[in-house]
């Protein structure tokens, strides 16, 4: 760089020069050389200008900035009848423009607006194509003043296509977008003012008889509002009144704008209008309520038309309103009419409620004290009022309408902005509602669990809901150790024991300490029922973790005779207490599994024998948490675990057989921690482990379960010899006359075929083959499906000649089958990749809008040839693509001094309506919901996918049913679920990504893979 500045005149004159040969290049005929031309023209003004910037004279900066636009503009004569050279040009121009000063760029753009003013469809469209360019870069103040491009902003208005030219008028809305955006970002004050006409522009778009005109005006209005309003909220302030004045004011112009659109000659257009006041609430309407509230009334208006046809997006719209403004302000505007004194019972807005509902939060929760609480109460009186007098039907509505007020609650209790003042005044009543309705019971719980995990968000609203914890939790308690009544489902108990365990964690450690004594007392009562006591533990399981050492260490007391139960009940429920003690993250837990670690060693193991089956899962889980704790000198006891362990592969509950699976790894691990070397201590693990293959055929089989899971989970700490003798081991039971234990060795030669590479494979695949030719013919055809899979694996990776020959003779026609399905599927896999690519080329979609290019169809193409074609062709001749001139309407002649005039010149034949007519493969529901069938490399990776699940199954990973719920959509609480609109539009963009997302995706692992078992090798 030190010698280019020394030489920095040379390198100027160069760098002009190379610049003029590139620039020929460009305006070349031949696509490859203007390819070419364009990206090292670029290239040259980018150094001419970084060598520039070094210089101290600022007056050769702007030299420098400005030669560059100086050639071109030489080459873009107003009136040149070269047209090819000016497109070129004007592309040209596209990449280098943000790279001129001010003064070049002004320059450069008045030369655009001249050359725009031919008339030419193509020279129009690239001129968008340089501004578009120009306002993408979005270019500092050196290149563009807030200034001018407000200025150019006001000269495109000159040039606005009219709304039946599709194309034009989108390049339109594109480069206006860019525009307005880049002003916001220079001067926000500025963009404010010029925003009004812009979303005047894009309202009247929404007449258009172009769908794609409608949606790309709606978004450009939402890009605008989130770019170039939300930014400048602070600045723009609370609306004093309906009419404003400052910067407000631009913005309650543009929401007038946009609230006309609401008359019905924008009928077919309601939709996007609907959306783009959705995107006004969200972005300015906490603070220009005063000026939203004729327009919420008017949405009302609309709602209770009949048949409307936009209820969905009309109720996102007042959604959003209640989210932002407030569940009091919206109702100010649009009133329930609700009171209980209604003679006609057809509530017209009681649409109110389910939105209010799904949308307040964040809001004065003393509103709902004060209006929806006096509300209820009148509802539920007129309710029972009617039952009593045998008015059924009517009492029922007015059961539900007062059920569905209460159903807003845990809205206002998510994030409110009073709780040290209002929660007070509404504690009572919650309590009471606890206490005495079970109907209202799940929704008070769930507004209490709103409030402790999102409402509490500072120290102060943390006291006011901790203080009312000696209320609330005794309440809880009695309510939870109530048994159901006939009529009442067990299930209420559940919300009832999730807030206890939330609210628990706000009261001090004393409270928790003396409901613990309670609570014991009232377990040691012999005259208490067993629901009583099982609830009671319930409770402990709860409380246990916050309690101090002491407490702790009584409770540890008193549950060690429960740990030999007969009842499994009562047993399960005291190694759960001791299971949330033994992995709790509090100092407490901790110090107690420190300081009583030899004691639950020798309970532990003492218990093992009266440990009954419901009780293992927890049990186990204790094991894994002390074992994580465990040093060298615990050897024995995880030696004295192993045969509990092992035999828990086997056993009759899920949850026991993966938490015996995870005590497995944990003692692994233990292993690896006890010794430097990790190989040798997977090796003395594995010594270990070979001693159950001396048992009982119940014990063998688990002992191969175990092996498996060790296999598939510490493979890259066994070297070649000790997977070989393994396997040896292991193949020797293959002729074995036990089902059960040749179906665990086959698992495990599956699971080896799968995490071992060819390389290390290749060694043991002799002892593999010879091992599985050696089966009893019974077994062999019982587990044939097995085999199958087996042989399979090993032809992908050995291929079908080196097996076959190793194999028997009675094997070759299963091998044979095999060959051929394996064929028969890859052939099937490339017709419907080579079909379904032939059908994307001939029916290509249109792209989402994302670019100028994407918005205007260029229609420029290499003119390459040979020579001897070249030959025949003595001149080219551009073609002009045709305009079109829109005449008057009722027989008005044409203006041509209009200065309007401009907007009849179309692109588009006016005459002619284009229809979409590309035909997709997706089956529509009777609903409307697309069902789209899975494609050849979804269902490859689904295959792929299957294969690493049947193998996560057979180490234990995963279990049948873990299959069937993933395999499920997440169950929601209808309190808790939001609305959801499908956008049919952005559906279609979206599922290209999603299917190629879906190509790449793993299965679901309940722990991380190794390494060598990386997403990209499952597949």
């Amino acid at each position: 760089m030190v010698f280019l500045l020394n030489k920095l005149p040379e390198v100027e004159a160069d760098t002009i020069t190379t610049f003029k040969w590139y620039l020929d290049g460009f305006v070349n005929r031949k696509g490859t050389c203007r390819q070419l031309g364009l990206e090292w023209t670029g290239i040259a003004v980018g150094m001419h200008v970084g060598l520039s910037l070094y210089c101290a004279n600022g007056s050769r900066i702007m030299d420098a900035r400005t030669r560059g636009s100086q050639l071109l503009l030489m080459c873009v004569p107003a009136g040149s009848t070269e047209g090819a050279t000016m497109l070129h040009l004007l592309g040209l121009l596209k990449e280098v423009l943000p790279c001129f000063s001010v003064r070049s760029v002004k320059s450069c753009c008045e030369t655009l607006l001249r050359v725009m003013t031919l008339g030419n469809v193509m020279v129009t469209a690239c001129s968008m194509q340089a501004f578009h360019g120009l306002f993408a870069a979005k270019p500092g103040p050196p290149t563009l003043t807030a200034e001018l491009n407000a200025q150019i902003i006001t000269a495109l208005y000159d040039y606005l296509p009219s709304i039946n030219d599709l194309q034009p008028m989108l390049a339109w809305l594109t480069v206006m977008e860019k525009a307005h955006c880049n002003l916001s970002r220079l001067q926000g004050s500025l963009c404010l003012a010029h925003l009004p006409r812009i979303f005047s522009t894009a309202i009247s778009c929404l007449l258009s008889p172009h769908t794609q005109l409608l949606s790309v005006a709606a978004a450009t209005m939402k890009v605008l509002l989130q770019e170039c309003v939300s930014p400048f909220t602070a600045e723009i302030g609370d609306f004093a009144s309906s009419s404003p004045s400052g910067p407000a004011s631009h913005v309650c112009k543009m929401f007038r704008v946009v609230e006309e659109a609401l008359a019905y000659r924008f009928y077919a257009s309601w939709a996007s209008v609907l959306d783009v006041l959705t995107t006004f609430f969200e972005v300015i309407g906490s603070q220009a309520s005063p000026a939203m509230m004729q327009c919420l009334q008017a949405l009302c208006d609309l709602r209770a038309t009949p048949h409307f046809p936009y209820v969905l997006e009309l109720e996102r719209a007042v959604g959003m309103a209640v989210e932002k403004m407030g569940a009091e302000t919206v109702l100010r505007a649009i009133p329930l009419q609700i009171d209980g004194t209604e003679e006609n019972l057809d509530f017209p807005r009681s649409w109110l409620i389910p939105v209010i509902r799904d949308h307040v939060k964040h809001t004065q929760l003393a509103f709902f004290n004060k209006y929806f609480l006096p509300l209820a109460a009148k509802l539920k009186s007129r309710a029972v009022e009617l039952a009593e007098s045998g008015q059924s039907l009517e009492a029922k509505i007015y059961d539900t309408l007062q059920w569905q007020i209460w159903t807003t609650l845990p809205g206002f209790c998510t994030r409110p902005t009073d709780t040290v003042v209002a929660f007070k005044n509404i504690a009572r009543t919650l309590g009471t509602a606890i206490s005495d309705r079970p109907d209202l019971r799940p929704t008070v719980c769930q507004a209490l669990r709103a409030l402790i995990s999102k409402g509490c968000e500072n120290d102060a609203d943390h006291a006011e809901v901790s203080r009312f914890a000696k209320n609330f939790l005794p309440l809880l308690f009695n309510v939870y150790c109530t048994q159901p009544e006939s009529g009442e489902s067990p299930a209420q108990r559940l919300p009832v024991l999730d807030t206890i365990k939330m609210y628990l964690t706000l009261a001090e450690q004393k409270l928790v300490c003396g409901f613990l004594d309670k609570a014991k007392e009232k377990l040691e009562k012999s005259e208490s029922s067993a629901f009583t006591r099982l609830s009671v533990m319930d409770l402990l399981v709860a409380m246990a973790p916050l309690v101090d050492e002491t407490s702790m260490d009584q409770m540890y007391q008193m549950i060690l005779p429960f740990l030999q139960s007969k009842d499994h009940s009562i047993q399960k429920k005291a190694y759960r207490i001791l299971e949330v003690i033994c992995g709790g993250t509090q100092d407490t837990c901790r110090q107690f599994v420190h300081k009583h670690l030899d004691g639950l060693k020798v309970t532990l193991l003492g218990s093992l024998k009266s440990a009954a089956s419901p009780a293992k899962r927890p049990r186990l889980m204790c094991l894994i948490h002390i074992v994580k704790q465990l040093s060298m000198e615990h050897q024995e006891f995880i030696v004295a675990l192993l045969p509990e362990v092992i035999i828990c592969m086997k056993e009759v509950s899920i949850g026991a057989r993966r938490n015996g699976y995870t005590l497995l790894v944990e003692i692994g691990q233990a292993f690896l921690r006890f010794h430097n070397d990790g190989q040798e201590a997977i090796t003395q693990y594995l010594a270990l482990v070979y001693a159950g293959l001396t048992g009982s055929v119940t014990m063998i089989s688990c002992t191969i379960l175990a092996l498996t899971r060790l296999v598939f989970e510490f493979k890259d700490k066994m070297d070649v010899a000790t997977i070989e003798h393994l396997l040896k081991n292991v193949c020797l039971l293959l002729q074995s006359k036990t089902r059960d234990v040749v179906k665990s060795a086959l698992s495990l030669i599956k699971v080896v075929l799968f995490v071992m590479d060819t390389s290390g494979l290749a060694p043991l695949l002799p002892l593999l083959v010879e091992s599985i030719g050696s089966m009893r013919d019974d077994t062999r055809r019982y587990f044939r499906t097995k085999l199958k899979n087996i042989f399979t694996k090993l032809i992908r990776k050995f291929g079908f000649e080196m097996i076959d020959s190793m194999c028997a003779e009675e094997y070759h026609k299963v091998l044979v089958n095999i060959r051929k399905a394996e064929a028969r599927n890859k052939r099937l896999r490339n017709m419907k990749r080579n079909a379904s690519e032939l059908e994307s080329e001939d029916e290509t979609p249109k792209a989402a809008r994302g670019s100028i290019e994407d918005v205007l169809l260029e229609t420029d193409s290499d003119d390459e040839g040979t020579e001897e074609e070249r030959k025949d062709v003595k001149k080219r001749q551009v073609q002009k693509r045709p305009a079109w001139l829109k005449e008057g309407g009722d027989d008005e002649p044409l203006n041509f001094l209009d200065p309007q005039v401009a907007q009849r010149v179309l692109a588009t034949n006016p005459e002619l309506r284009k229809r979409s007519d590309i035909k997709h493969d997706f089956t529509v529901a009777t609903d409307g919901r697309l069902v789209i069938a899975e494609g050849p490399r979804a269902k490859a990776s689904k295959e792929s996918e299957d294969e690493a699940g049947d193998i996560l199954e057979e180490v234990g990973v995963k279990s049948v049913s873990d299959f069937a719920v993933h395999g499920r959509p997440p169950v929601v609480s209808l309190l808790d679920r939001q609305p959801f609109v499908p956008d049919l539009p952005s559906l279609l963009v979206a599922l290209p990504h999603a299917l190629l997302d879906s190509r790449s995706r793993s299965p679901a692992l309940s722990f991380p893979l190794p390494c060598s078992l990386s997403p990209s090798l499952l597949h």
